[in-house]
């Protein structure tokens, strides 16, 4: 038997790019689009959540719940904060990179979740293996801010040790642990979170949402 997969994206380029066109059904549920289809004999419900934290954790948590998915992923594009060779990657931690307090001397972070005070602490969220990919496994740092500053990515990378920044992937991390469901996402990278972040971003979207589309698909059906 296979299992139940709740997929989300940050755009809607990125859910259309995995298993492109096909679905054996389409729901409607408020601003939402689920589509639904099987691959590799699993049932798979794809939903295009909108950007940010809220909006991931809202359809995971809707994925978990209308659809009883055993299994949150997400997958898509992200920025790149380290020197890691590549442009498509397996998430194997996430940590949220604006959770904590803000004290006079500056941001001290926080594991998502916890209390906000006291001897500061990060603990990531780790990940389920994805079978069939021989791809680099980072890192990845989430926040609710497109970062197109490199003193911020510089701040991610050392602070959080972070490869990779969305603005996702944390929020669905969080919502997986919390619910008791393994987690996993596949990013490829459309920028440097630098500078030139948006206009990389649009250049290279597509390109991008086909990649990491290519490894799920791949890795889905490697799946027992």
């Amino acid at each position: 038997m296979g299992r139940r997969i709740g997929i989300i994206t940050g755009v809607q380029e990125e859910a259309d790019a995995f298993l492109t066109g096909q679905h054996d059904s389409i729901d409607q549920h408020g601003a939402f689009n689920i589509r639904r289809l099987t691959h590799g004999g699993h049932d798979i419900s794809i939903c295009c959540a909108g950007i940010g934290k809220v909006n991931a954790a809202l359809v995971a948590t809707m994925l978990a719940m209308r659809y009883q998915a055993d299994l949150l992923m997400i997958i898509g594009t992200a920025g790149k904060l380290s020197q890691i060779a590549g442009d498509c990657f397996v998430i194997h931690q996430a940590v949220q990179g604006d959770f904590g307090a803000q004290r006079p001397d500056g941001f001290t972070h926080y594991t998502a979740g916890s209390w906000p005070i006291g001897p500061a602490s990060i603990e990531a969220f780790h990940a389920m293996p994805l079978p069939g990919l021989d791809l680099p496994k980072v890192r990845i740092v989430t926040g609710d801010s497109f970062v197109e500053c490199p003193d911020h990515s510089l701040r991610l990378r050392e602070g959080l040790g972070g490869d990779l920044v969305d603005m996702e992937t944390g929020a669905l991390a969080q919502v997986a642990i919390r619910l008791g469901l393994p987690w996993a996402a596949i990013k490829a990278t459309t920028d440097d979170a630098n500078g030139a972040s948006a206009g990389d971003f649009q250049t290279n979207l597509l390109r991008a949402a086909r990649l990491a589309a290519a490894a799920a698909e791949q890795a889905i059906a490697a799946l027992n």
